[in-house]
């Protein structure tokens, strides 16, 4: 496996961490279908949050949050609506968000890590 998947699957891991620890309830992981994958889907009282994440070893290549452009937005509320719809009985009534999690550090196990909830 690439450095760079290494990485990601380690931020993955710290953002799991850090939502269950925070109350969430992580339903799944790497969901994927034909139009893409979901790094995280996780549900807190009301919420369906599905979660991107991006890691990163330092700043030079700009905030990872800045990846979470309006085009990622639009491609995260599809696959949203694709997995609520393979996943419905489970979520029924719950309101859905985007929530990216930034993780910048050597270590994403001790890196700093930044939460912004309900991106819109």
């Amino acid at each position: 496996m690439a450095a760079k998947d290494d990485l990601g699957r380690a931020g993955e891991d710290r953002a799991v961490r850090y939502l269950s620890d925070a109350g969430y309830e992580v339903l799944d992981r790497n969901w994927r279908c034909a139009q893409g994958e979901l790094d995280i889907v996780a549900r807190r009282g009301e919420w369906l949050a599905v979660v991107e994440v991006k890691t990163r070893r330092s700043l030079a290549y700009g905030h990872p949050l800045e990846a979470v452009d309006a085009r990622k937005r639009r491609r995260l509320w599809q696959l949203a609506h694709a997995w609520v719809l393979d996943h419905g009985d489970r979520v029924q009534g719950l309101r859905i968000r985007i929530d990216p999690i930034g993780i910048v550090g050597m270590d994403p196990a001790v890196g700093h890590l930044e939460h912004l909830e309900d991106l819109s």
